[in-house]
């Protein structure tokens, strides 16, 4: 008879405690799924609850980083749709505007040329544009590969001077260059190259004729860093965390060609190689942007 009680006490106490344990994984279930951290959770305490409970909330929170993410990329990509249609409807609109004039209008032959010369100018805008966010669209969906070799840093600066050297001397603007002809540096050059031609375009672009360009190149801790220094109209500091964003433009660089796109691309290249760009600047004194390129391969 005791034998028989105690058993019967025993299955009681299981009943129980598997009751117990059913309504705290419901309570936390119910609790994760209203968004709201469960109340019964005692994550110190070593029972069975407490490790079902703690792989729910594992489970939760990689749920809800994937949610985070997920929308993060959409929006994302709202804002990239909403960038690229306002970029490209301009020059698609006053080719279009062109194009009727030219059609509707009898105009004389130095009129005529006047307009396709206009139409000529928005359509080498919008090729320029197309290629860009080819570029952009490359970077920022990882669609691109890196070749990381160690190769010469003073020809990869050279490869980014030619790209801009007659736009310079157009201005009259002298271009110098401090580098090691014998470094060599673990990069891209292709990609590199771009980046800094991206940061001299703007240099030279902003900098009044007869002023000067200096690339420096010296190692800082774990980096090569080159600094490109311009004698330009400078930088609001407020602007500085700006001028990397898309298509951004200074309020006095509006009026000035481009789609904002240099130094956020020239940001992304650098970044993807584990590098990292800054920036100095003094209103109408001129501008300093220090590229750092790792030392060694840091691969993942």
């Amino acid at each position: 008879m005791k034998k028989i009680k105690s058993l019967f006490s025993w299955n009681r106490r299981q009943s129980r405690q598997l009751s117990d344990f059913a309504n705290d994984i419901c309570e936390t279930i119910d609790a994760l799924m209203d968004g709201r951290p469960p109340e019964n959770f005692r994550p110190y305490e070593d029972s069975q609850v407490s490790k079902v409970q703690g792989r729910l909330l594992q489970y939760y929170d990689r749920m809800h980083e994937g949610q985070i993410q997920s929308e993060r990329d959409r929006q994302t990509l709202q804002e990239l749709v909403s960038d690229i249609s306002h970029q490209v409807k301009t020059p698609i609109a006053n080719v279009r505007m062109f194009a009727n004039i030219l059609e509707q209008h009898e105009l004389s032959a130095q009129k005529q040329d006047e307009f396709l010369a206009a139409m000529s100018a928005q359509i080498d805008k919008l090729d320029f544009l197309m290629h860009s966010l080819i570029k952009m669209s490359r970077l920022e969906t990882g669609t691109f590969l890196l070749h990381m070799e160690e190769n010469s840093l003073y020809h990869t600066i050279a490869q980014a001077v030619n790209g801009i050297w007659a736009r310079a001397d157009m201005k009259n603007i002298q271009i110098d260059v401090d580098c090691d002809v014998h470094l060599n540096v673990i990069h891209d050059v292709k990609w590199t190259a771009e980046a800094l031609e991206n940061i001299l375009d703007n240099a030279v672009k902003y900098t009044p004729a007869g002023g000067g360009i200096h690339i420096s190149v010296r190692p800082w801790q774990f980096y090569n860093r080159i600094d490109i220094t311009d004698t330009g109209i400078g930088i609001a500091p407020e602007h500085y965390h700006d001028i990397f964003k898309r298509f951004y433009k200074t309020p006095e660089t509006s009026s000035e060609e481009g789609v904002g796109l240099g130094l956020y691309l020239a940001r992304s290249i650098i970044t993807r190689q584990k590098g990292y760009i800054s920036v100095k600047s003094e209103p109408g004194k001129g501008s300093t942007f220090s590229v750092f390129l790792l030392k060694e391969r840091h691969d993942h």
